[in-house]
């Protein structure tokens, strides 16, 4: 390999590490990767600008801004209570899944999950089922569906500017589908059929069974005078709380830990909880103990309140930092009182607590906390516990007409996808679906950055030679298998590096080397090309693997390993359609 090939190769290690570990956010790596690149001179400017004058972001961007329409216009909301209905067991998942799966081909799948998922949590709660059961299957669902049409995830878009890029035609809207399909059915069946045996149950949302599960920390202070002050833990029936332990005492500059039984609690004691939301919420009313954050509360505006959960995003200020340094109560105008991270026990003062991407907080605050802050970036999911506010039949309406004709238009090739996009997007705007600031605060940036500067990226691997040299080894290796083999090896390798870094990313990366491998095979690149559009898609091992995973993580109280519980024959099972369907719809 050249010096350049070699350069590039080390970047990328670098940049694919750092995305494991979560040191930057995922666009600010890459980026920072094709500028390391454009000073050492493996590429100029051209090809590290490249992506930020193709079309791919721009369609991306306009379609998070349908998709904000649809969330605000409240129109999946009557739908997922239809979809639950009276059913019960696989046939209620069934129900659910596949119109999640159908709707992900034409809407953003991550938005489609940010609405979907607080409907699905309160519906289950209401019948009285683990809401566990569902969130993981809803994301997988939506990921599946993302590989039915060109515009079902960005990845896809990704790819099909790569393609114009590099002089051949860009996907139509249903060239995926012949392929995506039967992938998306049959993945879904498979999701239906071994969920109600490998998802865990963990509990409906508010009444966990596990109480080691989705624990929320939260610290209560003693009033003075107050009927705990000069009580034991015993006594003052803190002992046994339902759902609720007391796991620490906090008197002046001593700590308590663990709390005897006996212990006397005095006026002041900063008391800490770990325990189960509902429970968490009912303990905010015992006789006795004020929230540690009443000061806070004290000063919130408006006349009424209520609890929300909200799931801290990947652009949220609050990431790496703690509520007092971020300023919460002033910021947000509301109070945390409680923080769960799944699988772990969070300890200390929550202003000392430093969040981290996709904590889960109980959040005291205004009526109408929910409408400022759900198109806010900050947050990935705000969830009243109490439900959710009323759908806009007006809105919805024009909404669906909007998406149709979106549809339509683009399927028959009667505008192109930039323009129709565009013309949307406006449009939501000018007929006041959206206002101004919930369509700008629908274009995710770290999104749209990432997929420009990802082109500059996959344009290094092509100039250096990397790509030709990779493919070179993949095809000596696979050699004897043909064609059909080395299309195996760059789906999977796609596959593996979406688990890894944002799908975006690895579709750009691996582009170039399924070129340079079907040209070294002699073979036509188009199946190549869709082995890694459907592998950079089709992540269902770990919870980081893709965006959707991450919002459910929390919510449902899940473990890391409960993703490769069903992520696992999930995963086998798409790369055999996989390899059974490319060929014969995209011959080599």
């Amino acid at each position: 390999m050249t010096l350049d090939a070699w350069i590039t190769a080390a970047v990328i290690v670098v940049t694919v590490a750092a995305l494991a570990r979560e040191l930057v956010p995922p666009a600010i790596a890459v980026l920072s990767a094709v500028v390391v690149l454009l000073v050492a001179g493996v590429i100029d400017s051209d090809d590290a600008l490249s992506g930020f004058s193709n079309e791919a972001p721009f369609v991306v961007g306009a379609l998070l801004v349908l998709a904000r329409a649809v969330d605000v216009s409240g129109l999946l909301d009557p739908i997922v209570s239809g979809l639950f209905g009276r059913a019960t067991g696989r046939s209620l998942l069934a129900r659910l899944l596949y119109p999640v799966t159908l709707f992900s081909g034409f809407l953003n799948n991550t938005t489609l999950v940010a609405m979907t998922v607080p409907p699905v949590v309160e519906l289950s709660t209401r019948r009285q089922l683990p809401a566990s059961r569902f969130l993981i299957p809803v994301s997988y669902a939506a990921v599946l569906g993302g590989v039915i049409t060109a515009i079902g995830t960005s990845t896809n878009l990704t790819v099909s500017g790569l393609l114009r890029d590099a002089g051949m035609p860009p996907l139509a809207l249903f060239e995926l589908t012949p392929v995506g399909l039967p992938i998306a059915l049959v993945g879904v069946t498979v999701i239906v059929a071994l969920a109600g045996v490998l998802m865990p149950n963990r509990g409906t949302a508010t009444r966990t069974v596990d109480e080691q599960v989705r624990e929320f920390s939260v610290a209560m202070r003693v009033i003075r005078g107050g009927p705990l002050d000069g009580v034991s833990v015993e006594s003052g029936g803190l002992r046994h709380l339902s759902g609720v332990f007391l796991v620490e005492i906090e008197r002046g500059e001593t700590v308590l830990a663990p709390v005897a039984p006996e212990e006397v609690l005095c006026g002041g004691d900063l008391l800490f909880f770990v325990g189960r939301v509902s429970d968490i919420v009912d303990l905010q009313r015992h006789r006795g103990l004020v929230s540690a954050e009443e000061r806070q509360l004290a000063r919130l505006d408006g006349n009424g309140h209520a609890f929300y959960e909200v799931v801290v995003g990947a652009e949220s200020a609050l990431t790496g930092r703690t509520l007092r340094e971020i300023g919460f109560r002033g910021r947000y105008r509301a109070a945390v009182v409680a923080v769960s991270r799944s699988g772990q026990r969070l300890e200390g003062k929550l202003g000392g607590i430093r969040l981290r991407l996709g904590d889960t907080l109980l959040v005291l605050a205004d009526e109408t906390f929910r409408d400022r802050w759900r198109d806010s970036r900050d947050f990935l999911v705000v969830a009243p516990l109490g439900g959710i506010p009323p759908t806009q039949p007006r809105k919805a309406a024009l909404v669906t007409a909007i998406t149709v004709g979106f549809v339509v238009v683009t399927a028959l090739e009667l505008v192109p996808l930039l323009q129709a996009s565009l013309i949307v997007a406006f449009g939501l705007v000018a007929t006041r679906v959206l206002t101004l600031r919930q369509a700008r605060n629908a274009l995710d940036l770290d999104i749209l950055v990432l997929i420009a500067a990802a082109f500059g990226l996959g344009a290094a691997v092509t100039a250096s030679g990397l790509g030709t040299a990779l493919a070179g080894v993949l095809v000596r290796v696979l050699e004897p298998f043909g064609p059909l083999g080395a299309l195996a090896g760059v789906l999977l390798a796609t596959m593996a590096l979406t688990e890894l870094i944002s799908n975006n990313a690895a579709a750009a990366l691996l582009f170039p080397i399924a070129l340079s491998t079907a040209s070294a095979l002699g073979a036509n690149p188009r199946p190549f090309v869709i082995a890694v559009t459907l592998g950079a898609s089709l992540s269902f091992l770990t919870p980081i693997g893709y965006q959707t995973n991450l919002m459910v993580y929390g919510i449902g109280g899940y473990r890391f390993s409960d993703y490769t519980r069903l992520g696992a024959p999930l995963n086998l099972v798409c790369v055999a359609l996989a390899l059974l369907l490319i060929p014969r719809v995209f011959p080599f």
